[in-house]
């Protein structure tokens, strides 16, 4: 098993920028599939961004520019670095590791201000 804890979220105004942070329980060396995905109220959870073990990423259009994956296989971390946030960007971002079966963190709280 994995978990997954999610820190780094907050309140912002528009413009600024957070780094989320994700710390698994065990490492993430051998985990090819990890990423970032958000959900709205009312709104379907959608993915944000993805990494590969080998660094591999993909992006949703709507952050290509302005979000950044990055991962610290020593560490056992991912990261997302969010950039030019916007007011849709307000969401609760969740954190997921695919590792035979698919993984969830409890989620952490964005909100930015217009």
């Amino acid at each position: 098993q994995v978990q997954l804890v999610e820190s780094g979220g907050g309140l912002v105004q528009a413009g600024g920028s957070l780094r989320l942070s994700c710390a698994a329980s065990r490492t993430i060396f051998s985990i090819n599939d990890m990423g970032w995905f958000r959900q709205a109220p009312g709104k379907q959870r959608e993915l944000v961004a993805t990494i590969t073990s080998s660094g591999s990423t993909v992006y949703a259009d709507s952050v290509k520019g302005r979000f950044t994956i990055s991962r610290d296989n020593a560490k056992n971390t991912i990261y997302l670095q969010m950039n030019s946030l916007k007011p849709e960007d307000t969401a609760l971002y969740y954190c997921k590791a695919r590792w035979f079966s698919d993984y969830w963190g409890q989620g952490t709280q964005v909100t930015v201000s217009s």
